[in-house]
């Protein structure tokens, strides 16, 4: 990978809809060139994937919360790990070092989702000791890809 490479993947994190056109344009490369360099990105799996970012809020989702958890016995984990992330409030999972095991990141319609999540789904899961919540007031940054 080299730098212009890098410029394209910058772009693309700008825009992902924009054309191979307009990106060859940006990095003085022609059209050919930059189809067949994102080709090479996605078979080496650097482009994992196209999204979309959708406005949370205006889809009714208005409230974002960090839950830290603690599993009892490690024993636990690999339940723990595949049951977690087939709820779809569990926009991120992150096995963490420090006091906690794991950090998700819920995304929730309001406080009622949070404590149905809280106390049907989360306290359900075998070896889940404890949990603590944090509610997100805003969000001043959020970079999707760096």
């Amino acid at each position: 990978m080299d730098q212009i490479d890098m410029r394209i993947l910058n772009e693309m994190k700008l825009n992902g809809r924009s054309t191979a056109s307009e990106i060859s344009k940006k990095v003085n490369l022609s059209i050919p060139a930059v189809s067949e360099r994102i080709r090479k990105l996605e078979d080496l799996n650097i482009i994992e994937h196209y999204t979309v970012k959708i406005n949370r809020e205006k889809m009714g989702y208005k409230l974002l919360t960090m839950v830290f958890v603690n599993l009892e016995q490690k024993a636990n984990t690999e339940n723990f790990r595949k049951t977690i992330i087939e709820f779809n409030e569990v926009i991120e999972c992150h096995h963490i070092a420090g006091e906690y095991d794991y950090m998700l990141k819920l995304l929730l319609k309001d406080t009622y989702e949070l404590e149905v999540f809280l106390s049907k789904k989360l306290k359900s899961i075998p070896g889940v000791q404890k949990s603590n919540s944090l509610i997100i007031l805003s969000t001043l940054k959020e970079t999707l890809n760096r």
